[in-house]
């Protein structure tokens, strides 16, 4: 252990050096510059899996590379997509389970790195990766699913409707998922906008602003944006109803969440998160995450082009309807 803890923890003060010391590239009023294509496409998760219990937050330098070969979306990327083109399908076997096989899905191949180090959630308190839901939030999310249906539109989730993207890409906090993982940051001294990859999404954030009154619950919520030193911080309340059971953090009337964006490095935005909100969380909770530049700029998200399955399990459902005894 004191052999694989010297490595590690020089690591991490050589990196956590690197940082402070760094001098990020400023706009013409001296502000770090965030502008740019991004990317948070990575194996790590919001949460920790069960899979990484005995492991914590940071995986050893020594056992990242078998954590990376052994992960389930490496070996799915390796292995999926050995199908040869041949008869049209006849549907009975949708690839073995699955609408969608490896071709389409991009989650990243190396989990996230943060000041240098290989984690396993982005969560980093509480430690054990976890969100402390409260039980009334906790009953929040039991409702959300146990409302989904197929009466109509409505009761299917808002990605499904290409209202805002599903797991929380645009947030907050921003989350990363299977595919579609970029962002495009444009500033100036008033604002900040984060387009979102995933169904384009995009979050205009006043800086030095008022929020908005009480009675405008916008999607992705009500964000404001100050100068902490050398730090862009935002804090958001008032996340839209239905889309507060179904984010990476429901947030009720009264809780906030506050994101904090700072140029590590040329190549990464450290990306923080505390989320507060005593209704829903038993502790507030945090996290960092790195968006790391990208030279790929994003194609345009035809969501609604093409989109048999919100249709197709709609008509489904009214087929079945007709059938006798239905009721």
């Amino acid at each position: 252990m004191i052999r694989r803890a010297l490595p590690l923890t020089l690591a991490f003060f050589t990196s956590v050096a690197a940082a402070q010391s760094y001098e990020p590239p400023r706009t013409a009023s001296g502000k770090p510059d965030l502008q740019g294509f991004w990317t948070n496409a990575s194996l790590t998760t919001m949460q920790r899996s069960s899979a990484y219990e005995g492991v914590g937050l940071v995986i050893p330098e020594d056992e990242l590379p078998e954590f990376t070969n052994n992960h389930h979306q490496n070996v799915r990327q390796a292995t999926d997509d050995g199908q040869v083109q041949g008869e049209l399908p006849d549907g009975s076997d949708l690839a073995r389970g699955r609408g969608y096989n490896a071709f389409w899905v991009d989650p990243g191949s190396q989990f996230g790195r943060v000041k240098g180090e290989s984690r396993t959630s982005w969560i980093t308190y509480p430690e054990n990766g976890r969100i402390p839901f409260s039980e009334e939030g906790s009953e929040l999310r039991r409702i959300a699913f146990a409302r989904r249906g197929n009466d109509g539109p409505e009761g299917r989730s808002l990605g499904e409707r290409c209202i805002i993207g599903f797991g929380s890409t645009g947030g907050p906090p921003m989350n990363n998922v299977l595919y579609n993982n970029m962002y495009q940051i444009v500033q100036t001294d008033d604002y900040l906008m984060i387009m979102v990859e995933m169904v384009h999404d995009t979050r205009i954030i006043p800086i030095n602003g008022d929020h908005r009154p009480d009675a405008l619950v916008p999607w992705l919520g009500d964000s404001v944006a100050y100068w902490d030193g050398d730090t862009l911080v935002v804090e958001t309340v008032n996340l839209h109803p239905q889309q507060a059971p179904r984010n990476a953090a429901p947030l009720s009337r009264q809780g906030k969440i506050v994101e904090r964006f700072s140029r590590d490095s040329d190549e990464q935005i450290l990306y923080e998160f505390e989320v507060s909100d005593s209704m829903y969380y038993t502790e507030d909770w945090r996290g960092e995450m790195t968006f790391n530049t990208t030279d790929t700029k994003p194609y345009e998200y035809a969501c609604h082009e093409g989109n048999y399955g919100l249709t197709g399990i709609l008509a489904g459902a009214r087929r079945l309807e007709l059938e006798p005894g239905s009721d």
